[in-house]
């Protein structure tokens, strides 16, 4: 590897980005560029199309996404051919790939685990063949993202989005809750909530009773361990998304809530390989956090791969709703999180998060057309401005 690749990975050994359509303006042609992208579900899971993320203005590509594999499960290599091969016929790049899921046995660190492992970096190494660069994953206990409402009407301009009440987590188990979220996703999969990782809850949730966040920290370290030679022979780094919300559920502990706890999973290993998927909205569900001086410190280490930038409202303690991504229209400074971006790790991916559902669309509670495409533009007018301030 030549010293000016070397010089290059500094700054992003993730991905040694070329200008695309995202490429604004005589200033941002001598930056480094982002790559906006778009989550897509599958020709026979998502109501969105090819052709319509395709006439989104500054999209190069997709966040890609096989919703049907079981954690665990080996990526096989005509899968994720199956899935590809249509985005690169549309025209787009499928340079990240999200939710490849860890085992419960590996975060638990018992049974199978090295089984699992292996299928982990055998599904890295597919993933790789087919020219993915960045795979998000999380080491978030059982229950991936939470909301107590997939559809709250915004009182505002009635559109409907997700939303988070602790206090109607009161007098649910995890089961009922379980079974109240796959009811009201409208007959769609939702990332996190496969049917067959939660088919075994109550059994899972009892092997997790005397966990804690050190001992989950300790085999989230073994884990790391096994696959990080791999992601180097590879060429692929691993980005870790944030918890959601950004607290304990049910008594499950949590690791990945806030600055400290993020700067603690870097430390857990040294490779460039192993960064950050830095997620707004999962951080800026609590308040606490302030997201753009998270973003500065862990961009101007090398360590985010890549971002999932949307806006929300807090309602009161631990209640919010996700907004529109407009900064006026939740809590978050859409600028100042665009800007460090900026600042710290230009050349990272980056995605329009969950969308409200507006305009009569109906589609998977979160992942809509519209709101997330009016998301994309908000955020790529923002880029090209920062990109040409002096």
């Amino acid at each position: 590897m030549g010293d000016s690749l070397r010089r290059a990975e500094v700054v992003a050994p993730y991905s040694p980005l070329t200008p695309s359509r995202t490429t604004l303006g005589d200033h941002c042609i001598k930056e480094p560029k982002m790559k906006m992208t778009f989550r897509w579900f599958g020709e026979q899971s998502d109501t969105v199309t090819l052709s319509q993320i395709k006439q989104i203005p500054g999209m190069s590509g997709l966040m890609g996404f096989l919703d049907y594999k079981a954690a665990g499960a080996v990526w096989e290599k005509d899968e994720i051919a199956a899935y590809i091969g249509p985005v690169h016929a549309a025209g787009l790049e499928c340079e990240v790939i999200e939710s490849v899921n860890v085992h419960e046995d590996i975060k638990m660190g018992i049974g199978r685990r090295d089984e699992y492992i292996e299928n982990y970096k055998t599904t890295i190494r597919h993933l790789a063949d087919a020219g993915v660069k960045v795979i998000v994953y999380n080491f978030m206990p059982v229950l991936d993202w939470l909301r107590t409402d997939l559809s709250r009407p915004i009182p505002e301009d009635g559109s409907e989005s997700l939303y988070y009440d602790e206090a109607e987590l009161k007098g649910l188990s995890p089961l009922e809750l379980v079974r109240r979220t796959a009811a009201d996703a409208k007959g769609f999969s939702l990332p996190g909530w496969e049917p067959e990782r939660l088919s075994e809850l109550e059994f899972t949730l009892k092997n997790y009773e005397g966990m804690t966040a050190d001992k989950l920290r300790d085999n989230y370290r073994y884990f790391l361990d096994a696959i990080i030679p791999v992601c180097d022979e590879c060429d692929v780094t691993m980005a870790c998304h944030p918890d959601d919300p950004a607290w304990p559920i049910f008594g499950l502990p949590r690791i990945a809530g806030n600055m400290a706890d993020l700067g603690k999973i870097i430390a857990l290993n040294d490779s460039p390989r192993h960064a950050l998927c830095l997620c707004s909205g999962s951080l800026g569900s609590n308040p606490e956090n302030d997201i753009p001086a998270i973003i500065r410190r862990f961009g101007s280490m090398g360590r985010i791969a890549c971002l999932h930038i949307r806006n929300v409202k807090h309602l009161g303690y631990r209640v919010f709703r996700e907004s529109s991504h407009l900064s006026t229209d939740g809590d978050l400074d859409m600028y100042a999180i665009v800007k460090a971006m900026y600042d710290t790790c230009p050349n990272a991916y980056i995605r329009p998060d969950h969308g409200r559902m507006i305009w009569g669309e109906q589609a998977r509670p979160g992942y809509g057309l519209y709101d997330r495409a009016l998301g994309a533009a908000y955020l790529n007018g923002l880029w090209e401005a920062i990109c040409k301030t002096p």
